[in-house]
Order: structure tokens, then C-alpha cells, then sequence
């Protein structure tokens, strides 16, 4: 199961610079996880400062 980035999101980048598999990029208006990418480790969800990222 991939992560999910919410519209929490405040668009840092601290994610995506922790993502061992480089599986986050920004999006439009806030950073995206390509699932297919994602290995579901969890160092992004560790890595938010507001915790926008979550287990879909």
C-alpha cells in the first residue's frame, strides 16, 4: 500500500529529499507519490513536518 500526500500538505519538499526511490515530486500545488514507485517504507510520513502523509 503507497502513501498518500493530503492537501495538508504545505509543499517543503522534506519528502521528496527523503525518498530513498525518489518517489515524490511536486505537483501542482502540493508534492504527489507516484504509487507505483512508492516502496511503502514510510521515511516521507516520518519526514513531514505537519503530517500530511499517510497510508492510502
Amino acid at each position: 500500500m503507497a502513501y498518500k500526500i493530503s492537501d495538508g500538505c504545505i509543499s517543503c519538499g522534506t519528502c521528496a529529499g527523503e525518498c530513498p526511490v525518489g518517489a515524490i515530486a511536486a505537483g501542482d500545488s502540493i508534492y504527489v507519490i507516484d504509487a507505483g514507485a512508492c516502496i511503502d517504507c514510510g521515511t516521507c510520513a516520518g519526514a513531514c513536518p505537519v503530517g500530511a502523509i499517510q497510508p492510502e
